[in-house]
Protein backbone atom coordinates (compact mmCIF):
# COMPACT_ATOMS: atom_id res chain seq x y z
CA UNK A 1 0.00 0.00 0.00
CA UNK A 2 1.91 3.28 -0.79
CA UNK A 3 2.31 6.39 1.48
CA UNK A 4 -0.46 8.71 1.38
CA UNK A 5 0.65 12.10 -0.39
CA UNK A 6 2.23 14.79 2.26
CA UNK A 7 0.16 17.92 1.85
CA UNK A 8 2.50 20.65 0.54
CA UNK A 9 2.49 24.51 1.94
CA UNK A 10 2.03 26.99 -1.11
CA UNK A 11 2.14 30.90 0.02
CA UNK A 12 2.15 32.24 -3.67
CA UNK A 13 -1.46 31.73 -6.09
CA UNK A 14 -0.66 33.32 -9.13
CA UNK A 15 -3.56 35.65 -10.65
CA UNK A 16 -3.30 34.19 -14.30
CA UNK A 17 -3.28 30.21 -14.25
CA UNK A 18 -3.19 29.55 -18.34
CA UNK A 19 -0.88 30.70 -20.58
CA UNK A 20 -1.46 30.06 -24.18
CA UNK A 21 0.94 30.10 -27.22
CA UNK A 22 -0.11 31.98 -30.01
CA UNK A 23 -0.59 31.43 -33.62
CA UNK A 24 -2.00 28.18 -33.38
CA UNK A 25 -6.03 27.11 -34.12
CA UNK A 26 -7.14 26.42 -30.41
CA UNK A 27 -8.49 23.10 -31.39
CA UNK A 28 -4.60 22.15 -31.96
CA UNK A 29 -3.31 23.24 -28.76
CA UNK A 30 -2.84 20.37 -26.38
CA UNK A 31 -3.16 21.50 -22.36
CA UNK A 32 -0.27 20.85 -19.58
CA UNK A 33 -1.81 20.76 -15.90
CA UNK A 34 0.89 22.55 -13.69
CA UNK A 35 -0.28 21.96 -10.09
CA UNK A 36 -0.15 24.87 -7.61
CA UNK A 37 2.75 23.07 -5.40
CA UNK A 38 4.85 22.62 -8.56
CA UNK A 39 4.57 26.26 -9.21
CA UNK A 40 5.14 26.87 -6.00
CA UNK A 41 8.94 24.87 -6.33
CA UNK A 42 9.70 26.96 -9.27
CA UNK A 43 8.98 29.89 -7.50
CA UNK A 44 11.36 29.22 -4.56
CA UNK A 45 13.79 27.41 -6.30
CA UNK A 46 14.65 30.02 -9.51
CA UNK A 47 12.44 33.26 -8.56
CA UNK A 48 13.63 33.19 -4.84
CA UNK A 49 16.89 31.81 -5.36
CA UNK A 50 16.64 29.48 -2.16
CA UNK A 51 18.60 26.56 -1.68
CA UNK A 52 17.45 22.85 -1.99
CA UNK A 53 16.93 22.86 2.22
CA UNK A 54 15.25 25.76 2.26
CA UNK A 55 12.69 25.15 -0.41
CA UNK A 56 11.98 22.00 1.03
CA UNK A 57 11.53 23.54 4.73
CA UNK A 58 9.31 26.40 3.23
CA UNK A 59 6.49 23.78 1.48
CA UNK A 60 6.90 21.52 4.75
CA UNK A 61 8.64 18.56 2.99
CA UNK A 62 11.76 16.22 2.72
CA UNK A 63 14.26 17.35 0.50
CA UNK A 64 13.88 14.51 -1.78
CA UNK A 65 10.12 14.99 -2.18
CA UNK A 66 10.97 18.74 -3.19
CA UNK A 67 13.17 17.54 -5.84
CA UNK A 68 10.29 15.10 -7.29
CA UNK A 69 8.40 18.02 -6.85
CA UNK A 70 10.48 20.61 -8.57
CA UNK A 71 11.79 18.13 -11.06
CA UNK A 72 7.87 17.08 -12.39
CA UNK A 73 6.93 21.24 -12.62
CA UNK A 74 10.35 21.44 -15.01
CA UNK A 75 9.89 18.69 -16.83
CA UNK A 76 6.04 19.64 -17.62
CA UNK A 77 7.05 23.35 -18.42
CA UNK A 78 9.69 22.27 -20.85
CA UNK A 79 7.38 20.08 -22.52
CA UNK A 80 4.77 22.72 -23.43
CA UNK A 81 7.41 25.27 -24.55
CA UNK A 82 9.34 22.63 -26.81
CA UNK A 83 5.61 21.16 -27.88
CA UNK A 84 3.45 24.36 -28.03
CA UNK A 85 1.38 23.50 -25.64
CA UNK A 86 -0.98 25.55 -22.96
CA UNK A 87 -0.06 25.81 -19.41
CA UNK A 88 -2.88 25.61 -16.59
CA UNK A 89 -2.19 25.36 -13.35
CA UNK A 90 -4.46 23.97 -10.76
CA UNK A 91 -4.98 21.59 -8.58
CA UNK A 92 -2.49 19.56 -6.37
CA UNK A 93 -2.30 18.67 -2.72
CA UNK A 94 -1.46 21.36 -0.92
CA UNK A 95 -2.60 24.04 2.08
CA UNK A 96 -2.10 27.92 2.28
CA UNK A 97 -2.23 30.17 5.01
CA UNK A 98 -3.86 32.71 2.27
CA UNK A 99 -6.51 30.77 1.96
CA UNK A 100 -9.57 29.72 4.59
CA UNK A 101 -13.19 28.19 3.48
CA UNK A 102 -15.75 28.05 5.74
CA UNK A 103 -19.15 25.49 5.71
CA UNK A 104 -22.32 27.86 5.54
CA UNK A 105 -24.60 24.99 6.84
CA UNK A 106 -22.24 23.92 10.09
CA UNK A 107 -20.09 26.77 10.15
CA UNK A 108 -16.61 25.13 9.81
CA UNK A 109 -13.80 27.52 9.15
CA UNK A 110 -10.82 25.46 7.79
CA UNK A 111 -7.90 25.42 5.80
CA UNK A 112 -7.67 24.05 2.26
CA UNK A 113 -5.53 20.57 2.23
CA UNK A 114 -7.20 18.95 -1.07
CA UNK A 115 -8.21 20.66 -4.50
CA UNK A 116 -11.72 19.28 -3.20
CA UNK A 117 -12.19 21.29 0.28
CA UNK A 118 -12.91 24.39 -2.07
CA UNK A 119 -16.17 22.43 -2.86
CA UNK A 120 -17.16 20.10 0.24
CA UNK A 121 -17.05 20.89 3.94
CA UNK A 122 -14.16 18.04 5.25
CA UNK A 123 -16.80 18.29 8.49
CA UNK A 124 -20.26 17.66 7.58
CA UNK A 125 -19.75 17.25 3.35
CA UNK A 126 -21.69 20.05 2.84
CA UNK A 127 -21.45 21.42 -0.93
CA UNK A 128 -22.41 24.80 0.62
CA UNK A 129 -18.89 26.44 1.42
CA UNK A 130 -17.55 29.36 0.43
CA UNK A 131 -14.41 31.35 0.96
CA UNK A 132 -13.53 33.62 3.47
CA UNK A 133 -11.71 36.34 1.74
CA UNK A 134 -9.38 37.27 4.19
CA UNK A 135 -6.87 38.23 2.25
CA UNK A 136 -7.19 39.99 -1.00
CA UNK A 137 -5.31 37.63 -3.61
CA UNK A 138 -7.73 34.72 -1.86
CA UNK A 139 -10.83 36.69 -3.32
CA UNK A 140 -9.99 36.73 -6.73
CA UNK A 141 -8.38 32.92 -6.42
CA UNK A 142 -11.46 31.72 -5.34
CA UNK A 143 -14.18 33.19 -6.68
CA UNK A 144 -13.05 31.18 -9.94
CA UNK A 145 -14.32 28.06 -7.81
CA UNK A 146 -17.78 29.13 -7.17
Amino acid sequence: MARPTKIRKVEFFPEDTHFIPIGKPKCEIEEVTLKLEELEAMRLKDIEALNQEECAQRMEVSRQTFQNIIDSARKKVAIALTNGNAIRISGGNYRSKLCKFKCLDCGEVYEINYEQDKYTCKSCGSNNVGCSKRAGICKKWCDTYK
